[in-house]
């Protein structure tokens, strides 16, 4: 027992010693190296973060892509000019703005730790960030309401929610996102 004893604690002993070499020999670099108060850098290499950044990034392109597709097909088309379809029209908007801007700059950020984008874009990310996820939650809450109206009281819901109540609806939920960022 005593044996099994002082070999694991040699066992140990040399785990904590590699790991000391191995913590000595670790360089600390920084996003801006001629500044050490700088945040410290971690580049994410490798087969998986590789994958998972194209993956990703199709996931950017195709967001991007099919919001336009339902912009466009709701644009153009004057029968899909529904309450409903404006409620989705406005959500789409909002989720282009994650695809087009939130989304690959996060994927940036996952690779690279750090910010190289300067001060005015990390403000208009913010902005867009907040802006984009608000909208999307206020599109959400109104096609809920829009649904459980249309649900409840389908003989009145054509008089009750109509195109031009949604449309202040939606211009009003852009507006108070805008001024609450």
């Amino acid at each position: 027992m005593c044996h099994n004893q002082q070999v694991n604690i040699t066992n140990h002993l040399c785990i904590q010693m590699n790991n000391t070499e191995y913590q000595q020999n670790i360089t600390v670099l920084y996003c801006f190296p001629d500044n050490n108060a700088s945040c410290r850098k971690e580049v994410r290499t490798g087969p998986a973060y590789i994958f998972l950044f194209i993956v990703l990034s199709c996931v950017s392109v195709f967001t991007v892509f099919l919001n336009l597709l339902v912009i466009i097909s709701i644009s153009h088309f004057k029968q899909l000019h529904t309450p409903t379809n404006l409620l989705i029209l406005s959500l789409a908007v909002a989720d282009l703005l994650v695809g087009l801007i939130v989304m690959p700059v996060n994927i940036m950020l996952f690779i690279d730790s750090c910010w190289y984008l300067g001060k005015l874009a990390c403000s208009i990310y913010s902005v867009v960030n907040n802006l984009s996820t608000a909208a999307s939650v206020c599109n959400l809450i109104f096609i809920s309401f829009d649904r459980y109206v249309a649900i409840t009281d389908p003989l009145l819901y054509s008089s009750r929610i109509t195109v031009c109540k949604i449309s202040m609806c939606i211009i009003l939920s852009w507006s108070f996102c805008l001024i609450t960022i």
